[in-house]
């Protein structure tokens, strides 16, 4: 099917825009055009659902491409919907499918009632599944999942070390590691999370802001899912020559060469393989994924503005599909 073939949207639709670099208060719920009619093999999709990533805001690739100015740009790159257009080398898609994927970040996301995204970066949504779990699923989702792969690249039986435990992309990463046999620790802040964490399989949870009951070179590879400002105690709990894997910020060089390990920094990707094998994981029905707040698109300022501040752990999420209610 080609483009001509589709139900591609024409004129004006909702959106949230940013018009200039900023936090929540440069976003604005107004009229923006439609995505122009996908080519090659670009998909566009009628939005249900999305996820939020607090942090966005922050990055480059949200307002330049190549050093170029893309505003207005439309935040939200985790998201769910159906395709109502597909562009001649779309592959499999067809208009009418439920998917869920990653829009590539240097894109206008999801924020809004269409979105233009490659087919490489989206899955086919399992039934049964809600649009906004499948949203709130996509980014920690498949961070955990190519983060355990290449990255950490562990075997069952070995020792992993995760910070930040019950937050979004720890709750998912402890989820699969548990799976993988590996022998997984967790960090918390608060004893209020050692049952959740616990739940997700962690086989330790410790709570402190530095731990004092690790010790050094304990471990076969950490992980930092809490953000930027590594500390010092997760390089060494690793042994020499293990893996420490950091997720918002580039590893310090100088303390991963005293202690011996292997640091990088981890970027996910959006992955069509990755995808399907997320989507298999919730059509099963036993993953645990945490939505905090839902927030209709009209709200998507104070939804970015409250920043995760909720009584509830989990994702963020637009609920793109009930503007009008």
């Amino acid at each position: 099917m080609n483009a001509a073939e589709s139900n591609a949207p024409a004129g004006r639709m909702k959106a949230l825009r940013a018009h200039a670099r900023g936090g929540a208060e440069q976003l604005v719920y107004e009229d923006a055009p439609v995505p122009d009619a996908p080519t090659g093999s670009d998909v566009c999709v009628r939005v249900k659902a999305a996820a939020i990533t607090f942090d966005e805001l922050t990055w480059n690739e949200t307002w330049e491409v190549d050093g170029v100015d893309r505003t207005p740009t439309i935040p939200s790159h985790e998201f769910a919907g159906v395709v109502v257009a597909v562009g001649p080398e779309a592959g499999e898609f067809a208009v009418g499918d439920e998917v869920f994927g990653l829009v590539p970040f240097d894109r206008n996301g999801a924020a809004a009632e269409y979105v233009l995204v490659p087919s490489t970066s989206l899955a086919v949504k399992p039934a049964g599944v809600s649009d906004v779990v499948a949203a709130a699923a996509v980014l920690p989702g498949l961070t955990a999942i190519e983060a355990l792969e290449e990255p950490l690249g562990l075997v069952s039986g070995q020792r992993l070390l995760v910070r930040g435990g019950t937050g979004a992309v720890a709750s998912f990463l402890t989820q699969f590691a548990h799976r993988m046999g590996l022998s997984v620790t967790v960090t918390v802040r608060s004893l209020a999370s050692v049952d959740r964490a616990k739940q997700h399989g962690a086989d330790e949870v410790l709570v402190a802001d530095e731990p004092a009951g690790i010790a050094a070179g304990s471990f076969d590879a950490s992980i930092d899912a809490v953000g930027a400002g590594t500390p010092d105690w997760l390089y060494r709990a690793v042994r020499p020559g293990g893996r420490v894997i950091t997720l918002q910020e580039a590893p310090d060089a100088d303390l991963a060469q005293k202690c011996g390990v292997d640091a990088a920094f981890f970027l996910v990707e959006a992955r069509a393989d990755a995808l399907s094998r997320l989507g298999a994981d919730l059509a099963a029905g036993d993953l645990e994924v945490a939505v905090a707040k839902v927030y209709p698109l009209a709200e998507g300022r104070a939804a970015y503005a409250g920043r995760g501040q909720s009584e509830k752990p989990g994702k963020t999420v637009l609920d793109v599909a009930a503007r009008e209610s």
